[in-house]
């Protein structure tokens, strides 16, 4: 990439080959825009003149939220937001897909605090993907890849923090957390048995929750997720499925092949041009032409777009964005 970092000198990213694959992204889409920060995303977001926009602000992951600098890195709403202000302008619909991969990191640093404030953010992101898109052309899904294994326990009283400790004493006679996991880094012994805590640790945004087993990295669980979903075909989002399944959804209500019924004409309707249904037969008419956010791939445009954000996952189809 480039020599140093746009905003970190301290931070190069020299590939040994020489290649410098932002300037050729930027050589490959002339209307398209490299940015770097906050300020630049949102600008870039609202210039009708970019057709395509590429983000990069971190040098690896991007902040967590408790630790982000909102005046130059940008939150996951805020880029949900570029995004489907950039995508929106494509008549033939878009597919967004956006995931709080920040929620899982802290799990796995077992550091409670950080990921159920990723967790809201996440909320945030999908609140504002609501604003800004219509459910009777978009179909949103919001779902998870897997569980950890993080307990709520306790017995913890109605209005007390969810970051503090459980009523009472364990039985060796120590306080504990309302929140824990079974295992990862937080295991910790002293003097031969776990360390006893109290209210001012266990509220502390950096604070380590602790595990039964010690591991240094906490694991995933294996429990159904949850799969929630608003807009056209999300009756289809019922009940007990495997999680392939939810490929088959975005692709039936986006009419992606082999899913072609939404080429069909209504019952009693007489369609000017002839349509698709399943099997053999005349291939539906060529929707509106190539719009320069399309990739370059030719064919119909998609009846209703997919959006996809994950968070967990939020998965958008939509059509045009305000």
């Amino acid at each position: 990439m480039a020599s140093n970092y746009p905003d970190d000198a301290t931070q190069s990213g020299v590939r040994n080959d020489g290649r410098n694959l932002v300037q050729e992204w930027q050589e490959k889409h002339q209307n398209g825009r490299y940015v770097w920060n906050r300020t630049a995303l949102i600008q870039a977001s609202q210039d009708p003149s970019v057709t395509h926009l590429m983000g990069l602000f971190e040098p690896k992951d991007m902040k967590y939220e408790a630790h982000r600098d909102p005046t130059q890195e940008p939150s996951l709403m805020e880029m949900t937001e570029a995004a489907l202000r950039l995508l929106g302008r494509n008549p033939r619909g878009f597919y967004l897909f956006v995931e709080g991969g920040r929620i899982d990191h802290g799990h796995h640093e077992n550091r409670a605090n950080l990921a159920l404030t990723e967790a809201v953010s996440f909320d945030d992101a999908i609140d504002r993907a609501s604003q800004l898109t219509n459910d009777k052309d978009t179909l949103t899904l919001i779902t998870a890849d897997h569980s950890h294994v993080f307990t709520f326990g306790g017995y913890t009283l109605r209005g007390s923090s969810i970051f503090g400790l459980a009523p009472g004493e364990a039985s060796d006679g120590k306080a504990y957390t309302s929140l824990l996991y079974a295992n990862g880094p937080g295991f910790a012994l002293s003097g031969g048995s776990r360390p006893n805590v109290n209210e001012s640790q266990s509220t502390d945004p950096e604070y380590q929750q602790q595990t039964a087993v010690p591991l240094w990295s906490e694991t995933h669980g294996g429990e159904d997720v949850a799969v929630y979903a608003r807009g056209p075909q999300a009756h289809l989002v019922h009940g007990v499925q495997e999680q392939t399944f939810v490929a088959h959804v975005m692709a039936f209500a986006a009419c992606l092949e082999p899913y072609t019924a939404c080429g069909l004409a209504p019952p009693g309707s007489s369609p000017a041009s002839p349509t698709a249904g399943p099997g053999p037969g005349p291939r539906p008419t060529a929707g509106p032409g190539p719009h320069p956010t399309d990739a370059a791939h030719p064919g119909p445009a998609a009846g209703a777009s997919l959006t996809l954000l994950a968070g967990a996952l939020l998965l958008l189809l939509g059509a045009n964005v305000p």
